[in-house]
């Protein structure tokens, strides 16, 4: 009885065996697929440091980082200095003022707490002194002709250069103001130069319109008449150029100045026909 029962079990099981899926023949040529979002990236043998690109360096350096690598190339391989300073685009106006003022807040903020004129306090500050008067001394005959052809360029510069001077300070000890005096002296040289060269050009224009003369004035009052050269040399080139426009306008032509801004300067004169 027990055999025959063991017997029928077995047979069950087998029944059930060759039911499964697995036993199927279709399914035995099949390949099971299984998704997966997993992304294989190859890891890095041997992972070890390397220095940066030096793209990657350049975007790590400030500016003042950036001036201090590239002047010490430039020292040492003059032909790259002499490429950059031809391939460099000029100096503005602006660009030259924003430097000197820099120079000027540095020295500002050298002063100790007080901001006193005492000799105590020039020791203090001379080293920034000299550093903005350098960069002064530097940057001045960039702007000035024949590196400058510009009239108004370098009268504009000037303008705010000669502003910087002013704000210089005044020491008790009168030794300590000789730096100031003496820029107030190469300032005043270079208005003088710039001025005869405007005289030249377009009848002086740049010089009768833009206030010169009045700004050359306040800034030599304010030098204590140390820019008086400056303000002679004006002077004497805007009334070289008036005595020169009221005889012209005495011919019944007119000044120059009027005529240029109207745009009628040689309407009068006469039209030459015919081979020149």
């Amino acid at each position: 009885m027990n055999n025959r029962k063991r017997k029928a079990d077995d047979d069950e099981n087998d029944d059930r065996m060759s039911a499964s899926p697995s036993a199927s023949p279709s399914m035995s040529s099949r390949t099971l697929v299984i998704p997966s979002n997993r992304t294989n990236k190859r890891s890095r043998p041997n992972i070890s440091g390397r220095p940066l690109a030096l793209s990657r360096l350049l975007e790590t350096l400030d500016a003042r980082s950036l001036r201090t690598v590239l002047q010490s190339i430039c020292e040492r391989h003059p032909e790259i200095g002499t490429e950059v300073v031809s391939t460099a685009p000029r100096p503005s106006v602006s660009a030259a003022l924003d430097v000197l003022h820099n120079y000027e807040a540095n020295l500002q903020g050298s002063f100790p707490v007080g901001g006193t004129t005492s000799d105590y306090a020039y020791n203090r500050v001379r080293q920034a002194l000299v550093e903005l008067l350098k960069a002064l001394d530097d940057f001045t005959p960039h702007f000035l002709p024949p590196n400058e052809t510009q009239a108004s360029t370098s009268l504009a510069f000037l303008d705010g250069a000669t502003e910087v001077i002013h704000r210089l300070p005044n020491w008790d000890n009168p030794a300590n103001n000789h730096h100031k005096h003496l820029a107030y002296e190469e300032i005043s040289k270079a208005w003088s130069l710039v001025v005869r060269e405007a005289a030249k050009k377009g009848g002086g224009i740049q010089l009768q319109y833009g206030s010169w003369d009045e700004k050359v004035a306040k800034h030599n009052l304010q030098a204590g008449g140390r820019m008086q050269g400056a303000a002679d040399e004006l002077r004497t080139q805007l009334g070289w150029m008036n005595s020169h426009a009221g005889d012209e306008g005495s011919g019944g032509f007119g000044s120059i100045r009027e005529q240029l801004l109207s745009g009628t300067y040689g309407s009068n004169l006469p039209v030459q026909v015919g081979p020149w």
